[in-house]
């Protein structure tokens, strides 16, 4: 008998991938929490039955999350980020010498000692001694921060279960106060392929636009999630991820990349008609 591993990206299209076992299933206090083990593309988590990571493109995701603001402000030093329980972005932040502190905020404990155990891949980094976790709430722990952040990082579910509290209106606020006065501010942006993902999509970009004065969205190819083409939203209090890019700077420190580079950072930004449209909607 054949195991597959279906998602439904709408009420007419789904995705399926072939599962050759099945490795945890269990129900934390806040989400189901499942890794499966594919042919195609290696071990696979899965939150309430939504993709999270896959072993064979979680590169694309990690990389365009995190070297994108670092490429903009090569001196960050302390970052923030929110989510990120399977430990990939922590793992690319940590490959910059000059981060000498990383917070770290995971709702659920429970998937950071999953992925330890059974996605070393992508967790490698989260017992690194510059990584403080902080297993609550996002929302809650950046309210009562000032000025201490150079990037904030949201890496977080879909904007509904436990990652609804990180699409608010309060939370961007939260974020503007948290970071410093040249702070940057990246999170996952969804896709506006299909409409019930666009709409939580412009809502988001919307409350972002009203709260930092540079607010801009780029893109990556991501055959695992929805339409395999999703968005990450920038904003700054004061750099602008085109003009102020530091390709020379980011370049020299050598970094080896399997889908980032300054090319495509520039080229990142250049986004489809389509998309351009709904945003332009919101203005």
């Amino acid at each position: 008998m054949e195991l597959w591993y279906t998602e439904n990206h709408t009420e007419e299209a789904r995705f399926s991938i072939k599962i050759d076992k099945q490795l945890v299933s269990l129900q934390s206090d806040f989400q189901r929490i499942d890794i499966f083990e594919s042919g195609e593309f290696g071990r696979i988590l899965t939150l309430d039955g939504y993709l999270m990571v896959t072993e064979k493109d979680e590169f694309i995701y990690h990389d365009m999350i995190t070297h994108v603001p670092m490429a903009v402000n090569p001196s960050i030093s302390k970052v923030l980020v929110i989510g990120a329980g399977d430990g990939g972005t922590i793992r690319e932040l940590l490959r910059y010498p000059n981060i000498e502190h990383i917070d770290m905020v995971e709702i659920d404990e429970e998937v950071v000692r999953v992925c330890k155990e059974f996605l070393p891949q992508t967790a490698c980094g989260l017992s690194d001694p510059k990584v403080h976790l902080y297993f609550e709430d996002g929302l809650r722990y950046v309210r009562g921060k000032v000025g201490e952040y150079d990037l904030i990082l949201v890496d977080s579910t879909d904007p509904f279960g436990p990652g609804e509290g990180l699409f608010t209106k309060e939370f961007y606020g939260n974020c503007y106060r948290a970071l410093k006065e040249d702070g940057i501010l990246v999170n996952q942006h969804e896709s506006m392929y299909y409409s019930s993902y666009a709409a939580s999509m412009t809502r988001a970009h919307k409350r972002i636009q009203d709260t930092f004065p540079i607010a801009r969205v780029y893109q990556a190819h991501i055959p695992t999630y929805p339409s395999g083409h999703w968005l990450f939203g920038f904003a700054s209090k004061k750099y602008d991820p085109i003009k102020d890019l530091k390709a020379e700077a980011w370049n020299k420190l050598g970094l080896k990349t399997r889908y980032y580079n300054t090319e495509l950072h520039l080229g990142s930004f250049a986004i489809p008609n389509y998309i351009k449209e709904q945003l332009e909607e919101l203005v």
